[in-house]
Parts: structure tokens; C-alpha cells; sequence
């Protein structure tokens, strides 16, 4: 660690009020050695990890960080306020900052290194010697282990003679990012267990008192990848050992990880999953009693954890996860897993839908382009077309197209089992799959379409986490996610499906079909506004999913209406307005962006030509109370303008690329025109409103590479 903080990285009167500030100073401290290219776009970056998850530890300690494409070099800064910043930890402000600056790249050896400093933060006597440290270069020193105090977090090295230590900063042979650390945690209480046997036996052996310690197995996992995982992991092994129990921690960090030994698992009596992204390989856990929670948890009361967990078991309580064997999840999904534990059941919904769709949407893609192109090759009667399989010509187009057509009708015959399935995954993980799939089917069958898939796929989650919370007998948990759970859930699903709910089903899917069709004038014009909102309002999230889904509904049949045509074609000009809009603003305007977003205009214009909206995401993460409002009302006038002159659109994707397939394709380019100007119009007004922010004029040194820099936050955040 000894070139990633100096005492130029060092600031022991940091006089910050609040986080960004206290990051700010550290921030620039970094710059000016070198380590950091771009100081706002690093602060944006910082920012969006922050705005994930607070960084804030008991004990008065901050861990602002992030992986960047603006760092250079693995970095560390120290600052140690007198008055205390707020980073959102539970018990109040933090004293000790630690600013964490790693390279979008950075090699597993770096990663390590870095970990091993979250370790360090939960050693007392570590945190207590800094807090003293005289000088900058004194506490840089400490920081890098060149003092005794605390630097190994070496609790384990305490307890004795087997020179194994759960978390030793000098670990840095990459087993830190794994299990290798939490299983030496192991031996050690292990050990300690067997002296106090022995020299507690006096004259007569007792074999039956060294019985062993409860046993804990636990994943620790951090949207980053860095701190939280190795300091959730070197909390829970201190626990641990206060309390007798052996815990062994596999970390899924950013260095990777390293699985725990399958024999380790099936030992434990129980499993602590402190995470806040999902842990990977998760079945390997089932059938033990399980504490899930997010990962300070661990960090803050790791004590309760241990305590929880070993309450369940003397109780013989057993997680809805473990009851089904391999296959099984029942509290934690994948889905489910995405977010922060304790969501609300409308997060949750929503979560479980957008899984559906996210799977469907390929096939919806590859599906219509197909169809798309047999009727471009073939003309619209290719649908009339005899099988292939029967009549094919090599030399003719006409066959080609039927061809064509035809892989893509069956392409998308798997729309509806597919949204099912997988909504039924989000919810039961792959348990849900059997039922999911076939209630998608049995919705095709009776007409019940996209309605029905949604309903089939929620219901199907829905029995099978019933399912998975009747007690079962040991003998009889191995065939449950191969035979009865797909069995019993089918049959109850098939039976819903056919005798139930169908029929209302199909009836609500018929109404809805009939009001698209009979949609003129003033009401197809209102609609296309509406969904040129929704496209444009989360450019990709939820909202704009609704509205593609509404619209790829509408044409996933053999023969849709000319209504559902127009409406997918507003819906693909809308949203490829804001990118295209955002494009032309950092050409016409470039000054009121910064490098890296001009940088960004570029590639949103094959972005927006391509109908990926997404391309306008680093613009309004940087600037969204300017971008997203623009975007809205040019997407807006843009799904008005197509729907009013009646173009129309069979591919459900393509962008510019499928113009040649579009009805009234000069009009339709027209409309999309006429909303990219009015957005970038917009922006650049908005923008050009706005009062400059201190120290990013056009003449202030040390701009670097941008004269214009905007607020903080103004680039797009690498995803750590």
C-alpha cells in the first residue's frame, strides 16, 4: 500500500461541513498528484456510489469510494475532521474519512490491498492510533502498516500459536477476495476451543466436553465491491470469535471471489447472507437456517446477526429458501435480490414484471424484425403464404420471405410463455419456471394474450411460494424441485387458467383490442402523446417498458390491426428522440457541456438512430430537472405528430434502419424531426439559463480537459 497514500493524501484538519465537501477536498488532493484525470467527473462518480448506499460506519467512520475511469491508480486519501461530516451511519457523524479511488480496470492485487483496509477500519486499537496521529506522515504510515497498532486487524493473531489470521493486510496474494480469509478464521477459535479442553481436563479425560462450536457460513457482498464486502466480513469473524462460533465469510467483492469449500457449508449450522447486491451461487446455502439482510447489518450488529441465526436453529427453522431444495428461493429471488432488503410489495411487483418483460423483449426484437422482413421481401399477402416446410424455392424471394415470416411467427409464439415464465421466476426463481411457462401457454391457447401471461406468471409465483412453505420431510426434499413442486403447481395453475380466471381474462384482453382498433382522430393522437411521455420519462426504466410493452403487444400477433401498427411506431419515434435531441444540443451548443458529455453526443447519435434511448441516460443523470421535462415534451409531440399522420411500424425495433418498413415514412421522419428539434431547443435554453458554478469558468486553471465543466455530477457514473 506504501504508493497509495503518501502524506500528501493526508488532511488531518479537514474543515468540510457536509460529504461532498469533506469528498471534494480529498478529491482534489488526488488531483493535484495526478491520480485523478478529471476531478467532477470523479465526484459524479463518487456521488453515485454514494446515492446507492450511504458509506457511513459506527464508530465515527466514512468510506466514501468508487471505481472510476478518471482514476489512474489505485488511491487512498485520509481526512479527520474536528467538527464531524454526515455520511448517513447510524450513530452520527464521522471523524475518520477515508476517500477510496480505484480504476474502472483495477487489478485484482490493488483490490485486495484496499480491502484489506476495510478490515482494518473494525480494529479499535487501528482507529484509536489514527485519531492520535500527530502528523500527516504519521498517519499515512500507520494507514500503510508500517506501525503495529491494528494494522494487521489481527485479531486472529492474537489468540495464539497456528500464525493463521482471518484478515492479515499482509494477505495479498488475492485468497483476501475470497474465502481463504474467513476460513482461517476458523482454525483459530477451532483451536482455541481444543486448549481450553485440554488444560481445563485436570486428571480425568472428558471427550464429550470439546464438543464443537456452532458453525456459521456467510457471503458479504457491496454494490462496489471494495469496503463494505471485507469490513461486513471481518466484523462478523470478530463476532465470532467474542462469542465462540465459528464463522467462515466467502467475500464476493471486486476482486472476485473465491467459494467456500462445499464440505465448510455442509458442516455449518447456519447461514448469515449479508449482501446488497445478489449473491451469486446462491443455492449452494439451502436447506439451513438463513439471515438474510443487507450488508451493514453485518457491519453495525453482527452480534444479532450470530444470535439470530443461531435462535433459528435451536428453533429447527428452516428458510422458505432452504425448504426446496437446490432450485429453491423463497424470501430472496433473483429479482428480489436487485435492490435494498425490506422493500415494499409495490417495489417488488414492479421488479417481478420488469424481469418478464426483460426476457421477452428478445424475442419481441428477433421475432418482429423477421416478420418484418418477409413483408418488405414479400409484400403483406406473405402472410398467406403455404409452409415452408411444404413449398420452398431457393431461387424465388417470394420464399425466402414466407421463410422469414415464418421463423418469426414462431418467434414469437413464445412471447406470452416467456413473460410468464420469467415473471414467475422473479418471484420463485427457477422453481416458477415449469407453471410460469405453462399458464403462459394455456393464455395463448384461450385468447387471453398479454393479460393472461401477466396474470398466469404471477399466479404461478404465487403457488409456488405456497408451496415452499409447507413443512416437508428431510427424505422427501430432494425430488421436490424436480417432481412435485412442478407437478402440483402446473395442475393448480393449468386449472386456474383453463376453468377460473381464463374467460374474464380473455374477455378484458378482447374489450381492450377492440378500443385500440377503434381509435380515431383526437383520441389516437392524445394516445400517441401520452406514450411519447412514457418513453421518454425514464429513457429505459419502468415507465418507458410499460409503454414498449403496450405497443409490442399490439403487434405480437399474425395479423395486427393497423391501429396497433400506429401505435408502434409512436412509441419507437418517441423514443429515439432524446438521444438524437441530446446529440444535436452538444453540436449546436457545445459549450454549455462538458468534454466527456460532447464525448457522450457523439455515440447518442447512433444510439438514438438505433432506437435506444438509454443513449440519453449520462445527460439527464447529469442535468435531469433540464433533459428529462425537454425530452418529455419533445417525445410528447413527436408519438402525436406519427400517430396523426397515420404511419404505421411491423417491427417492434430497428430505429432508422427499418424505415423502408414503415407506412408514410416521410411523414413518420418528420414527426421525429419535429421532436428532436423542439427537445434540443429546450436544452439549450434551460441551460443557458442556469448561473455558472464557481471554478468551472471557461478561463479557470486547472479545468483540464473541460472549459465548461457543469455542477458536480455532470458525467455519466461508471457502475462499480
Amino acid at each position: 500500500m506504501s504508493d497509495m497514500i503518501t502524506a500528501d493524501l493526508v488532511d488531518l484538519d479537514l474543515s468540510a461541513d457536509t460529504k461532498e465537501a469533506a469528498a471534494r477536498a480529498l478529491a482534489e488532493r488526488m488531483a493535484a498528484l495526478g491520480r485523478v484525470t478529471d476531478l467532477e467527473g470523479f465526484l459524479a462518480d463518487v456521488a453515485a456510489r454514494e446515492a446507492q448506499m450511504p458509506t457511513g460506519l459506527d464508530g465515527g467512520i466514512g468510506i466514501p469510494h468508487c471505481r472510476s475511469e478518471h482514476v489512474t491508480e489505485p488511491t487512498l486519501a485520509f481526512g479527520r475532521s474536528a467538527a464531524g461530516v454526515d455520511f448517513g451511519a447510524a450513530d452520527g457523524p464521522a471523524d475518520l474519512i477515508f476517500l477510496i479511488a480505484a480504476p474502472a480496470g483495477a487489478d485484482d492485487a490493488h483490490l485486495t490491498i484496499l480491502s484489506s483496509l476495510a478490515r482494518q477500519l473494525m480494529n479499535a486499537e487501528f482507529t484509536t492510533a489514527l485519531r492520535s496521529a500527530g502528523d500527516a506522515a504519521a498517519a499515512a504510515a500507520l494507514i500503510r502498516g508500517e506501525e503495529p497498532a491494528g494494522a494487521d486487524a489481527g485479531a486472529g493473531d492474537r489468540d495464539g500459536a497456528e500464525d493463521e489470521d482471518g484478515d492479515g493486510a499482509g494477505a495479498e496474494g488475492g485468497s483476501e477476495a475470497g474465502s481463504v480469509g474467513g476460513q482461517d478464521s476458523v482454525a483459530v477459535p477451532a483451536a482455541a476451543s481444543a486448549g481450553a479442553a485440554t488444560v481445563g481436563s485436570d486428571e480425568t479425560p472428558r471427550p464429550a466436553e470439546p464438543a464443537r462450536p456452532f458453525r456459521i457460513v456467510a457471503v458479504t457482498s457491496c454494490p462496489t465491491g471494495i469496503a463494505h464486502t471485507y469490513m461486513a466480513a471481518e466484523s462478523l469473524e470478530n463476532a465470532g470469535r467474542e462469542e465462540g462460533v465459528e464463522v467462515v465469510v466467502e467475500t464476493q467483492g471486486s476482486a472476485g471471489f473465491t467459494r467456500l469449500d462445499p464440505a465448510v457449508i455442509a458442516a455449518a449450522d447456519g447461514v448469515i447472507l449479508a449482501h446488497d447486491v445478489a449473491v451469486r451461487e446462491k443455492d449452494r446455502f439451502a436447506g439451513k437456517p438463513t439471515v438474510d439482510t443487507g450488508v451493514k447489518a453485518a457491519i453495525n450488529r453482527p452480534g444479532e446477526l450470530i444470535g439470530e441465526v443461531r435462535d433459528k436453529a435451536a428453533r429447527g427453522e428452516a428458510t422458505a429458501a432452504a425448504a426446496d431444495g437446490p432450485a429453491g428461493s423463497g424470501a430472496a429471488t433473483p429479482v428480489e435480490r436487485g435492490g435494498e432488503s425490506g422493500e415494499g410489495y409495490g417495489t417488488k411487483l414492479r421488479k417481478w414484471l420488469m424481469s418478464g418483460v426483460s426476457y421477452m423483449v428478445p424475442f419481441v426484437a428477433a421475432g418482429g424484425l423477421l416478420i418484418a422482413l418477409g413483408f418488405a421481401i414479400g409484400g403483406y399477402e406473405i402472410n398467406k403464404a403455404p409452409s415452408v416446410m411444404d413449398h420452398f424455392t431457393w431461387t424465388q424471394a417470394d420464399s425466402w420471405a414466407a421463410l422469414l415470416f415464418q421463423i418469426g411467427g414462431v418467434a414469437f409464439a413464445f412471447l406470452v410463455p416467456v413473460l410468464a415464465g420469467y415473471i414467475a421466476y422473479g418471484m420463485a426463481d427457477r422453481p416458477g419456471l415449469v407453471p410460469g411457462f405453462v399458464g403462459g401457454s394455456i393464455a395463448l391457447t384461450i385468447n387471453a394474450g398479454f393479460l393472461g401471461g401477466l396474470a398466469a406468471g404471477l399466479i404461478s409465483g404465487a403457488v409456488v411460494l405456497a408451496i415452499q412453505r409447507v413443512p416437508i420431510p428431510k427424505a422427501l426434499r430432494g425430488i421436490m424441485p424436480v417432481v412435485v413442486i412442478p407437478l402440483v403447481s402446473a395442475a393448480v395453475v393449468g386449472f386456474l387458467m383453463f376453468v377460473v380466471i381464463g374467460k374474464p381474462i380473455a374477455s378484458a384482453q378482447k374489450g381492450m383490442t377492440d378500443w385500440l382498433n377503434g381509435l380515431s382522430g383526437a383520441n389516437a393522437v392524445l394516445l400517441g402523446a401520452l406514450l411519447g411521455l412514457m418513453m421518454c420519462f425514464d429513457l429505459g426504466g419502468p415507465v418507458n417498458k410499460v409503454a414498449y410493452t403496450f405497443a409490442t403487444a399490439g403487434i405480437a400477433v399474425a395479423s395486427p390491426s393497423d391501429s396497433a401498427m400506429k401505435i408502434m411506431a409512436a412509441v419507437m419515434a418517441a423514443g429515439m428522440v432524446p438521444p438524437l435531441a441530446m446529440a444535436l444540443a452538444t453540436t449546436v451548443r457545445g459549450r454549455l457541456f462538458n468534454a466527456a458529455e460532447r464525448e457522450n453526443g457523439k455515440a447518442a447519435w447512433v444510439l438514438g438512430a438505433s432506437f435506444i434511448s438509454e443513449g440519453a441516460i449520462p445527460f439527464a443523470a447529469a442535468d435531469p430537472l433540464r433533459v428529462i421535462p425537454s425530452s418529455m415534451v419533445g417525445g410528447a409531440i413527436t408519438g402525436a405528430l406519427s400517430m396523426a399522420f397515420g404511419a404505421t411500424l411491423r417491427a417492434p425495433h430497428g430505429g432508422v434502419f427499418v424505415v423502408p418498413l414503415i407506412g408514410n415514412p416521410l411523414l413518420y421522419l418528420v414527426a421525429i424531426a419535429a421532436g428532436v428539434c423542439v427537445t434540443t431547443a429546450l436544452v439549450i435554453v434551460l441551460k443557458g439559463l442556469r448561473k455558472p458554478v464557481a471554478g468551472t469558468s471557461a478561463q479557470g486553471p486547472g479545468g483540464g480537459a473541460d472549459p465548461s465543466a457543469p455542477t458536480p455530477g455532470a458525467k455519466q457514473p461508471v457502475a462499480a
